[in-house]
């Protein structure tokens, strides 16, 4: 005969009738609901806030009435949750439901990674009863000791079987970063719970530089998002989700080894990208910047060239960032070190890495000179930052600062200038040379200088150092070698020292010229337009000569009148303060 149901519970929407006794003498939490209601017949029982819900009490009802069903890894948290949450104790019953959950837990399901991940994760939405019950912790336990076993079986597995690369780094070649089979497990966890799983790793000896890859991983999948992005221009996202990524990031970063070379650079920059567009707190994105400058030497150019996000009309890119990561390395190289690893040690960039940063701004700013917002003063800057030796030439802000002459055509003069101070002329391959004296953007000081020490390069060859050469020519056969065995180089120096004597005849011819063309037309604004000086007879220039046919010089001719022309080789400046002034009358006399 079927005992009718003496009691109905409530779990949200859901209605149980059942019988009181079954649940009272199993579940601690409901018999202090009827004990407090003073009335052994109470007819209703309200549990609004059941871990799991309705499922979760119909599963702890069954086994309250005695009836068999399965705890696998796919209800154990919600099991273990509602358990604590009813206090199905010891204390009320032999064999009650927390003991059997816990039993389960420790002997099955959290022996692995991927179950216990999988009971963690779904512990996410059980809080905070999951917490009280200790279910997390236990997970996190589990986690972090399988996977330091896992890491150090799989580590001393590649210490076997490796061998010598060559490839110098600071993370010996049987420690890199290698992606554990288990990592991606770890990325549907919620980035909190992420943080807790890495922090107990690493206190039970899980190394640095091995959570580089995890991080990889979550940050490619919880960032995902935002690569569509960067250079497409700035779309909107949700506050919401703006927020959550915000808060991703910036504990990603928190979390990031302390090894150099433990990051890719190319990651970094990402991460970077994502921390300026987020608008994250400004320690995450300095934090950023300074282990970019710890790798510069392996950075390539896409990597600093980063978006400007602000859209207030300033440059394309965010400059002021690359300068904050330069002057980081600089200081690098003046002393102040980073730290290399947890143990205190420090770190200088090697000398190599000079040579490659230098080319690498130079490329830089060349890249971000046809900006036509950049401004004269924040190209200066970047240009200042780039250390003498790491230029073997200056080619490089050559070019750059040709492209960004080009770009801003409407300079002053004296803007023009201090572009132009950026580079030593002197260092100017002889290529460079060539164009540079060319180069109609250039001031006429630059062009000078450029001419005079290719003429003085060329005049040292001519008497005999052996020690001249192009800058771009280290390391090469030097042209200007005094070897008479090689007819070809006497042959260039012969046809060089006819170049050089015919471009100072025509210097000095065009200076003469110019000065006479600069008292005519002093003499022109004196006077009246219809001044019988300025309507002279033509005829004593009729029959002159025509003048010399145009080149480079004679368009930059305007300014060469104020400038000393350039010594002759027999040490005799032509034209020097002692010289005769040519007659006034005889001003178109000269061919």
């Amino acid at each position: 005969m079927e005992i009718p149901s003496d009691v109905k519970v409530r779990v949200g929407e859901a209605s149980f009738s059942i019988h009181k006794f079954p649940l009272v003498s199993k579940c601690g939490y409901i018999r202090k609901l009827v004990s407090e209601s003073g009335d052994a017949d109470v007819p209703l029982i309200e549990l609004s806030d059941v871990p799991g819900g309705a499922e979760a009490f119909e599963l702890a009802a069954k086994f309250c009435y005695g009836i068999n069903f399965e705890i696998n890894v796919e209800n154990i948290a919600t099991l273990r949750c509602v358990a604590e949450y009813l206090e199905m104790t010891e204390e009320y019953a032999v064999g009650n439901l927390v003991g059997r959950t816990d039993a389960y837990l420790n002997d099955v399901a959290l022996k692995t990674i991927a179950g216990a991940v999988s009971i963690l994760h779904m512990s996410e939405s059980l809080l905070p009863i999951a917490e009280k019950a200790k279910l997390m912790s236990k997970c996190i336990d589990a986690i972090a000791y399988i996977a330091c076993k896992e890491s150090q079986l799989s580590t001393s597995g590649r210490s076997d079987n490796s061998g010598s690369d060559g490839v110098a780094s600071s993370i010996p070649s049987q420690q890199r970063p290698v992606v554990d089979w288990w990592a991606e497990d770890l990325t549907v966890l919620r980035i909190d719970i992420f943080q807790r799983v890495l922090i107990a790793m690493m206190a039970r000896g899980f190394k640095q530089f091995a959570i580089g890859p995890i991080l990889m991983l979550y940050a490619q999948k919880s960032l995902r998002g935002l690569q569509d992005i960067f250079g497409k221009g700035r779309k909107k996202i949700e506050p919401t989700q703006e927020h959550e990524k915000r808060v991703v990031l910036e504990t990603l970063v928190s979390l990031l080894p302390k090894e150099r070379n433990a990051m890719s650079v190319s990651f970094l920059s990402m991460l970077l990208r994502a921390a300026i567009y987020l608008d994250t707190t400004v320690a995450c994105r300095l934090d950023l910047e300074k282990r970019m400058a710890m790798q510069l030497g392996q950075t390539v150019l896409d990597d600093l060239l980063i978006p400007s996000y602000s859209f207030t009309g300033d440059t394309l890119f965010d400059v002021d960032t690359v300068r904050r990561i330069m002057s980081n390395y600089l200081e690098s190289q003046m002393g102040n070190h980073f730290v290399l690893n947890g143990d205190d040690e420090y770190f200088s960039p090697p000398q190599s890495d000079i040579e490659k940063v230098g080319k690498l701004m130079e490329n830089y700013l060349a890249e971000i000179a046809t900006d036509r917002n950049l401004s004269v003063a924040k190209f200066i800057s970047l240009a200042e930052l780039i250390p003498e030796q790491s230029k073997p030439t200056e080619d490089g802000m050559y070019r750059a600062t040709d492209i960004f002459l080009k770009a801003h055509p409407n300079l002053s003069d004296m803007e023009r200038k201090k572009v132009c101070s950026m580079m030593d002329c002197q260092k100017l391959s002889r290529e460079a040379c060539a164009h540079a004296a060319q180069n109609d953007r250039l001031p006429v000081q630059t062009v000078v200088q450029v001419l005079y020490y290719e003429q003085q390069r060329l005049r040292d060859a001519m008497n005999g150092n052996e020690n001249v050469e192009s800058p771009s020519a280290n390391a090469k056969l030097n042209v200007y070698s005094g070897d008479t065995q090689f007819h070809p180089v006497s042959n260039e120096i012969t046809g060089l020292r006819r170049e050089n004597e015919d471009l100072k005849l025509e210097l000095v011819k065009l200076k003469m010229k110019l000065k006479e063309i600069e008292k005519s037309t002093v003499k022109v604004k004196a006077t009246v337009i219809n001044s019988p000086s300025v309507n002279s007879s033509p005829s004593g220039s009729a029959d002159k000569p025509p003048l010399p046919r145009r080149s480079f010089i004679s368009s930059v001719s305007k300014k060469l009148g104020k400038l000393s022309p350039f010594p002759r080789i027999d040490g005799i400046t032509p034209f020097a303060k002692g010289r005769t002034k040519p007659n006034k009358d005889r001003r178109h006399s000269i061919s």
